[in-house]
């Protein structure tokens, strides 16, 4: 399915923050140092108690919404945004993530522009504080029926139409840490929208997800994306479900 073509789109690129004061300046440079003239940069902060606001405010000419109040976690936010951006394409840049070069926006526009797609995704790194590389995430060409052998694009390299959230819903709560990977399997998947691989790093992102830390929350994850599974007509979530950590093996190498 496409919807309608967009040429030179307009990118608005929401970062979501809490607590961030030792990332969120990496984050934001990263963003309007971008090649890339048409961005609307949205920041959604949840309230935070140290130095991150202050930092931002210092970036506010570059910023065309900044809201920082409670929220009901990142995916929230992450709406929140959504509600707020003008633009024809929407992407998530969390703060403890920065694009690979100044390059990104310009090749993800061309390649809306260029190849008639509803989703844009590509490749990311996982990087030490140090700035090393420790996991290279390397999506591939998807194929129809990937998911199901537990494929699956980096959330903060996914790129897509602001109308598919119009038509299709929102990041949803109920799913937890999986609501990210239940809204592309909901977009790709479920309803086999259009997408177009940049075969390319596009986001470095620091290691330490809120899904990977400790042994009750990889098993919470499980369970959420177990139901996203279900709720989005995976034929054997379980088989899915097994397959999914083993993909994440070559990373490692």
């Amino acid at each position: 399915m496409y919807f309608s073509n967009v040429s030179n789109p307009k990118i608005s690129v929401i970062t979501v923050s809490y607590n961030a004061e030792s990332t969120i300046e990496r984050c934001i440079q990263s963003v309007i140092s971008q090649n890339y003239n048409d961005i609307g940069y949205i920041i959604i902060d949840g309230g935070s108690t140290d130095n991150t606001v202050s930092i931002i405010e210092k970036y506010k000419k570059h910023i065309q919404f900044l809201i920082s109040e409670p929220d009901k976690g990142i995916y929230d936010a992450m709406n929140k945004g959504i509600a707020l951006a003008q633009g024809d394409v929407i992407g998530i840049l969390n703060a403890d993530d920065f694009f690979a070069d100044d390059h990104i926006l310009s090749d993800i526009a061309a390649a809306f522009t260029n190849h008639n797609t509803d989703i844009v995704y590509g490749d990311l790194d996982y990087v030490k504080l140090d700035g090393s590389v420790s996991r290279k995430w390397r999506t591939g060409q998807y194929k129809r029926g990937m998911f199901k052998r537990g494929w699956m694009p980096p959330h903060p390299a996914f790129y897509c139409k602001r109308e598919l959230f119009n038509k299709y819903g929102n990041y949803s709560l109920e799913f937890g840490t999986a609501a990210d990977y239940e809204l592309m399997l909901r977009f790709i998947h479920l309803n086999h929208l259009s997408v177009y691989y940049v075969q390319r790093v596009l986001v470095k992102m620091s290691i330490g997800g809120v899904s990977n830390s400790g042994v009750s929350n990889r098993i919470k994850a499980l369970f959420f994306d177990m139901k996203a599974m279900y709720n989005n007509k995976i034929p054997f979530p379980l088989i899915t479900l097994i397959f999914k950590p083993l993909r994440k093996l070559k990373q490692f190498f």
